[in-house]
């Protein structure tokens, strides 16, 4: 990928030449200077530059560029391809979809489409596009460019294919509308095109030229070619990755010039560089223990999100037992310790969906009275639970840790582990399953139909216990056909009752996305939706 030219500061970062050429830039700044003020030799006045360059481009340098840390590497920067979660952000920056959610928001608004219409019956969608957009290779965006990266993902059996499952037909009536037949209503369907794995724009010139038999695959990995306000500039797999502010974007102009990603598993060591100053954030994980007491020089922006923590149950477990179930919750009720566990950063779970997703008309109720709870778990005998944890993640043991003490006051004896890597998604298959999953339920769209059809309903593929409640299935299959958001909201409401009386699903706590950051990093575009700490890099900027 093309790199801005460098010029050698002796010393200093490398510099790059647009730096030198913006505006009244230092250089001018400084012969405009020695032309009025001094009239020395040849040698002072290279001596004045170097000195110059050391107070004038270093801090533009660094205003300029944004270095963030990531915990885990990046998979793929294929947008079809791959269920990135903690570089979703940098992705969405180098490619656009149709639409997209409001930064703190689960309102979608138009991106690369401006506006679009919807059918009577809801089969029809219609989209008009932004003009004057172009790929960074140069290739204009038009209707047919939407329409063969649309077919990539549908068609050729891509990880992400199901997001465009249910459209039916795809049409370019001109260079500026696309139109896209369903094959059934689907109410969910903008929710689909604006969630962050949704479907982006790739160039069909790119997608030609390196397909390789592979659909461009092994290209897309380390490489990219989207329309958004960055280009990927450079990708070294488990070492670092520049993104690259591009100057033609079509819409606002991003603040940074440069955004520079590391990858930096251990949060101490993130958070020991944030304090020295070598990155500018931490993203994620930061511990909620010390957010309190913060060292000089650094601030939290935090926001709402879809980050739920459940616990899901398995089958055939102590919790089978309606008195043992209800004592059980009676223990982990996690109005008892979520700000032990998260201080001012989360807030009760209300339902089986995020808070932000919808907000019930009468909120998931945990029994209180601990002296039945007891009462009920002497009479039963002993009561053994095992947790599985599905993250190493501070938060998950921490939470665990909490569960198990409350759990001690009534007499039941529990236990927590991490599971290993991917094995939450294998349970059904262990022989020896924990009798509780605690893990992050977090949807990939703002829609309830997205929550219910991947954790909870028969076909599920985050089901992850495979338990199946054919009436609460059947109600979330309603809901799914409905348009009116307060009807829809109801339907949703008494099917996730249903998941949780039956001891399916417990909800815990809803966490907010929390940013440690140097102090003056703004606006930092946290939507709900995305995976935590997943910062805007179109929005952030310095200020006051």
């Amino acid at each position: 990928m093309p790199r801005w030219p460098r010029i050698d500061c002796g010393g200093l970062p490398a510099v790059p030449s647009e730096v030198l050429a913006n505006g009244k830039s230092f250089m001018q700044i400084y012969v405009y200077r020695t032309e009025r003020s001094y009239k020395r030799s040849f040698g002072l006045r290279m001596l004045g530059l170097a000195l110059g360059l050391l107070v004038w481009i270093a801090p533009v340098y660094a205003q300029e560029v944004l270095r963030i840390p990531y915990v885990a590497d990046i998979g793929t920067f294929d947008p079809d391809n791959g269920f990135e979660t903690g570089a979703i952000s940098a992705i969405n920056n180098v490619y656009e979809g149709l639409v997209e959610y409001e930064p703190g928001s689960t309102r979608i608004v138009g991106l690369l489409a401006r506006n679009w219409e919807i059918s009577d019956d809801g089969l029809t969608y219609t989209f008009h596009l932004a003009g004057g957009v172009k790929f960074y290779d140069g290739t204009p965006f038009n209707a047919a460019a939407v329409i063969n990266s649309f077919e990539r993902r549908r068609d050729r059996g891509l990880n992400l294919s199901y997001f465009l499952a249910n459209v039916k037909d795809m049409r370019a009536p001109n260079d500026s509308t696309v139109v896209l037949t369903l094959g059934h209503p689907q109410p969910s369907f903008l929710d689909a095109l604006a969630s962050p794995w949704g479907p982006k724009v790739i160039s069909p010139k790119a997608l030609a030229e390196h397909d390789n038999g592979n659909f461009a695959t092994t290209w897309l990995n380390e490489h990219a070619a989207g329309t958004g306000p960055f280009k990927l500039a450079e990708f070294k797999r488990g070492q670092r990755y520049v993104l690259e502010r591009n100057d033609n974007y079509w819409g606002d102009k991003p603040f940074f010039r440069q955004i520079q990603i590391s990858v930096v598993p251990d949060i101490s060591q993130q958070i020991l560089q944030l304090q020295a100053g070598a990155i500018d954030a931490v993203p994620i994980n930061y511990p909620f223990a010390q957010l309190t007491s913060l060292p000089e020089g650094l601030e939290i922006t935090a926001a709402p999100s879809m980050i739920p923590y459940h616990l899901f149950v398995k089958p055939n477990s102590p919790l089978d037992d309606a008195e043992v179930r209800k004592s059980v919750l009676t223990a982990i009720n996690p109005a008892l310790w979520v700000k032990d566990a998260f201080g001012e950063f989360a807030s009760l779970s209300k339902s089986v969906y995020p808070n932000v997703m919808l907000d019930p008309v009468n909120p998931i109720q945990f029994p209180t009275d601990f002296e039945p709870a007891k009462a009920a778990i002497a009479k039963h005998g002993a009561v053994n639970l095992v947790i599985g944890l599905h993250s190493a993640a501070p938060s998950y043991s921490r939470i665990a840790d909490l569960m198990i003490a409350q759990l001690a006051l009534i007499g039941v004896k529990a236990t927590a582990y991490v599971l290993p890597s991917g094995a939450a998604y294998t349970l059904t298959d262990d022989p020896n399953p924990p009798d509780l999953l605690l893990t992050i339920a977090g949807p990939d769209a703002a829609h309830p139909e997205s929550q219910a059809k991947v954790f909870f309903t028969k076909d599920g593929s985050l089901n992850f216990f495979g338990r199946v409640l054919p009436q609460a299935d059947a109600v979330v299959d309603q809901a799914g056909q409905l348009t009116d958001v307060k009807d829809r909201d109801a339907l949703y409401e008494r099917a996730g009752q249903m998941y949780f009386d039956a001891g399916i699903v417990i909800p815990l706590v809803d966490v907010n996305d929390v940013v440690v950051h140097a102090k003056g990093l703004k606006d930092l575009g946290l939507r709900p939706v995305n995976p935590p700490g997943n910062i805007d890099f179109a929005t952030v900027r310095w200020g006051r």
